[in-house]
């Protein structure tokens, strides 16, 4: 048998071809680089916080993933609203407004949350009262370890209260 012999021209289109499989290689590579959660977001992917440490009537603000979380431990007169509470007397809703993604503001003295933007309105328990808000203040997803929330995990009671 005779040793065939590799033209110039199949030598260069094996080394181009070769290349070309590299750079695809770190081009796709840097694509999954790029989709890869940086590691503040990864840091933030759960928070956990202890219920007990918030007073009847006040209201405490945690950072989840970058939006505001509000936790307010409800009082008698601010009413009940048993298919959006957690652990009996506490309200965790998303600080974010669900008509244009304003930030609303506690009124103590009214007990409601007012959105500055547009006037919208939502009660103690997160539900829209007044305005253009379409629907109630969304719930982090969440599970209950004793007193301690975990936002960013689902538990029995958040899929309950979805559900419910």
């Amino acid at each position: 048998m005779a040793e065939e012999k590799m033209s110039r021209r199949d030598f260069l289109l094996y080394a181009m071809g070769g290349w070309a499989a590299v750079g695809a290689g770190a081009v796709l590579y840097a694509m999954y680089k790029t989709w890869e959660p940086l590691p503040e977001v990864k840091a933030q992917a759960t928070v956990k916080f202890d219920l007990s440490t918030v007073q009847p009537g006040e209201i405490k603000v945690v950072s989840w993933r970058g939006k505001p979380v509000f936790i307010l431990r409800r009082t008698s007169d601010m009413g009940g609203c048993d298919k959006r509470t957690v652990a009996g007397e506490y309200t965790v809703v998303l600080g974010i407004c669900t008509h244009l993604g304003c930030i609303p503001n506690w009124l103590p003295d009214e007990k409601v949350w007012h959105c500055p933007c547009h006037g919208g309105r939502y009660d103690a328990c997160g539900v829209q009262t007044f305005g253009p808000p379409p629907r109630p203040l969304d719930i982090p997803p969440f599970k209950l370890e004793g007193t301690v929330i975990v936002l960013g995990e689902e538990g029995p009671e958040y899929k309950k209260l979805i559900q419910g």
